[in-house]
């Protein structure tokens, strides 16, 4: 601990012997560093007074981003983030494009004669723009500084135009160009719609058995059964029936024609042609009755045809039996054919009979239908799967249409309650003014900067010389230059002539420095009073 104290008490001993070394070298050339500092001082302090003033006028502009629009028209309209446009407007306002504009609206470019100097005045005006943050949220200070305080005053004014007029005209420009590039978004999926409806289409029409109404092809293939087997049990009825009537017919009695056809025998009397017609007439006029009185003219005519008809028929009657009459074999004949049952059994017969060949011809497409698709079957999975593609292509084209159709009605909407309500008010909190007093260069600190920087130079000129022109100040310092023992040193006895000649010297660079400090604090103290006047 105690070689320790030593070594840093030695090294501190080291520290301060080679300081002195230093100084007493540097003031070996004082009055060199006291002559730079006298020469370098005046020139600081003229070049302080010759500064141009340079006068800072500002604006304040608060941008309201808040409309009673935006909470109703949520989730119906595009919500665009104004506050990051504000920000990013307020951040890329100073480029290139916008100082040109800002020269030409300011009346800058009415010295410049060449390009040159335009590119001087443009990089000058852009230095000396500057857009701040005033402390809270969308409140914003443009501020500009120039020699003139009118010209500085007119660029501020000049740019808080550009400030409101960039942030509406850029917001126009993008929603024109997005309503545009969503229009042509919707013509191209509308094309490729109408493409996708047409294969769907097309596909169904040549696969219509298989996939006919969309209902499922199981369902379709046991339905097709189902209506099969109805159809042969209705077959089998029919048949049945038609067997039993021929079975009738084969043991019916013959009825022989009555002498005199009177209304009652008449009635019994079957003559196929004319009593269907008769029955028809019949029902045709009791439904008249019902609507009408007896005097009516469609009853009227309804009971003359009846009696017409009725007429007929006696004269058929009459004449089959003068032919029944005229011989024996051909009259029990045609009294047998004669007999009203067996011919209501005919016609019974006959009705079965096409009865019977429409169902088998049922019967046949049904088992036509069956057998179709139970070959389609085999092709099933492939058509369901081409079926499921090509409807899946048709839905993602369907809904990217309805989802760019609902986006431009958005965006027109929001483009709509933009020229309503305004993207943003700006409001004009601190108007530009001509500032009375300038701002720059602040004198009062420039002025001892500049006598401390003389006084700085002239130490770093001593210091220079005692370098490039080195002196020893003691056995010491020769000893550790040479690295050669030094046996012994001359001092020089000071008589009282030297000695006041050295006290003379110092006394003369103490007032020099002194004069020169003095100077410059006069100088700043006149400046103070300047500015409190």
């Amino acid at each position: 601990m105690a070689r320790e104290v030593s070594f840093r008490n030695f090294l501190m001993e080291d520290i301060l012997r080679q300081l002195s070394i230093v100084l007493r070298s540097m003031w070996l050339y004082r009055w060199w560093g006291l002559a730079v500092a006298w020469i370098v001082g005046p020139i600081a302090a003229a070049t302080v007074y010759l500064l141009p003033d340079r006068y800072e006028s500002s604006a304040r502009v608060y941008v309201d981003t808040q409309s009673i629009l935006k909470p109703l028209m949520s989730g119906l309209a595009v919500q665009p983030n104004v506050d990051q446009q504000i920000s990013i407007l307020s951040r890329t306002l100073i480029s290139r494009p916008n100082v040109e504009k800002l020269i030409r609206m300011a009346d800058l470019d009415l010295a410049v004669k060449s390009k040159e100097d335009r590119e001087v005045l443009i990089t000058k005006v852009t230095k000396a723009l500057e857009i701040r943050v005033a402390g809270r949220d969308n409140l914003y200070t443009l501020v500009y500084t120039d020699t003139d305080a009118e010209r500085a005053k007119r660029v501020v004014q000049s740019l808080v135009s550009m400030f409101v007029e960039s942030g509406l005209g850029d917001k126009r420009k993008d929603s024109d160009s997005a309503r545009k590039f969503i229009d042509e978004q919707i013509k191209s999926y509308e094309q490729k719609l109408e493409e996708a409806e047409n294969r769907l289409k097309e596909y169904k029409l040549r696969n219509m058995n298989t996939i006919g109404g969309g209902r499922d092809y199981f369902a379709k293939m046991n339905e097709a059964n189902e209506q099969l087997n109805q159809a042969r049990l209705a077959l089998r009825e029919a048949e049945n029936s038609r067997d039993a009537l021929k079975r009738q017919i084969t043991g019916e009695d013959p009825v022989l024609l009555p002498e005199n056809p009177s209304g009652a025998a008449l009635a019994t009397v079957s003559v196929p042609e004319l009593d269907g017609r008769i029955d028809t007439l019949k029902k045709s006029l009791d439904t008249l009755l019902q609507k009408y009185t007896d005097q009516h003219p469609d009853v009227v005519g309804a009971r003359k045809m009846i009696e017409t008809l009725e007429a007929q028929k006696a004269k058929e009657v009459q004449a089959r039996r003068k032919a029944a009459a005229a011989g024996g074999a051909t009259a029990a004949a045609t009294s047998v054919n004669s007999n009203p049952v067996y011919q209501q059994l005919k016609m019974s017969l006959a009705e079965s009979e096409a009865n019977v060949a429409s169902l088998k011809a049922r019967v046949e497409e049904y088992e036509n239908r069956v057998k179709i698709l139970a070959s389609s079957s085999r092709m099933l999975p492939q058509i369901e799967t081409e079926l499921t593609q090509l409807n899946r292509d048709y839905d993602i084209n369907k809904r990217n249409y309805d989802a760019l159709v609902a986006r431009r009605e958005s965006a027109s909407m929001a483009v709509e309650m933009g020229a309503t309500s305004g993207v943003a008010d700006f409001r004009l909190i601190d108007p530009p003014t001509v500032p009375s007093k300038p701002t720059a260069p602040n004198r009062l600190l420039l002025m001892p900067a500049g006598g401390i920087v003389a006084l700085l130079l002239g130490a770093a000129v001593a210091f220079l010389m005692s370098q490039i022109r080195p002196t020893f100040a003691d056995t010491h310092a020769l000893r550790d230059t040479t690295g050669l023992a030094v046996l012994g040193s001359v001092s020089r006895l000071a008589d009282a002539d030297w000695l006041h000649k050295q006290r003379r010297g110092k006394i003369a660079f103490l007032i020099g420095v002194a004069t020169l400090v003095g100077l410059f604090a006069a100088m700043t103290v006149s400046l103070m009073l300047v500015r409190m006047a």
